[in-house]
């Protein structure tokens, strides 16, 4: 349905849009709604990790993103920084047309997205779809029998990383990610914007999370890091 479509039967029309941080977001149904339409626009969605990168990515970088979603944090640094593009992996196959919609409503040619994940190496892996299209994932949920996935390509992150020279990455750390970063050569980047989830990936995996960045000659950036958001910059 959208955002001109009638509801029980009578001329209802709502915004084709939901404005967020002067952000264009198509009001698709099945995707805006609920919480994430009282954040938006609220202008609080994503609120800290935003900040961060605001405050981190500078004119001319070449930003990689693990993990799309809405394809809000693409469309926020493509169109209040001046960076060269914006390269997200996302791997929901059902919310790559949405991101495309919201990159085209926000009139922006430099970011892109594409529907696979980065690992050690090429291959595919399940995912897991859902009727909550945000609530889909790449791991089957406890109690779950049989539930309907798809095959979604993993790509080869080292090669990637290379190929588009990025020099600044943000990825929220849930799981799997904490297998990943160390495999990745990130001593090509001068910044990173990090959302960890310490309830699910423990101590270890943050301690896994620094130590692959320290590693890589950056360094934890107070300035910009809140709560579960940290930054690392070469230098600061």
């Amino acid at each position: 349905m959208d955002g001109n479509a009638m509801l029980d039967g009578t001329a209802k029309p709502t915004s084709a849009f939901i404005t967020s941080r002067g952000m264009k977001f198509p009001n698709h149904a099945d995707i805006i709604k609920g919480r994430l339409r009282a954040l938006l626009r609220k202008n609080v969605y994503d609120y800290k990790e935003s900040v961060a990168a605001l405050r981190v990515v500078r004119e001319g970088d070449v930003v990689i993103e693990l993990g799309a979603g809405i394809g809000y944090m693409s469309t926020l640094v493509a169109s209040k920084r001046k960076v060269k593009s914006v390269h997200s992996f996302e791997a929901n196959p059902h919310l790559i047309p949405y991101i495309q919609q919201v990159h085209a409503a926000n009139g922006l040619t430099n970011a892109h997205v594409t529907n696979a994940i980065l690992g050690s190496r090429k291959g595919t892996v399940d995912f897991y779809v859902r009727d909550n299209v945000l609530g889909s994932s790449l791991a089957q949920l406890e109690g779950e029998v049989d539930p309907p996935s798809t095959k979604v390509d993993v790509l080869n992150g080292k090669t990637v990383f290379k190929e588009i020279g990025a020099n600044v990455l943000i990825c929220d750390i849930e799981g799997a990610e904490v297998d990943l970063i160390p495999t990745l050569d990130l001593t090509g980047l001068r910044a990173a914007v990090i959302e960890l989830h310490p309830q699910w990936i423990g101590p270890e995996g943050v301690n896994t999370v620094f130590k692959a960045f320290m590693d890589a000659g950056l360094a934890y950036y107070h300035r910009a890091s809140t709560n579960k958001v940290v930054c690392f910059r070469t230098e600061w």
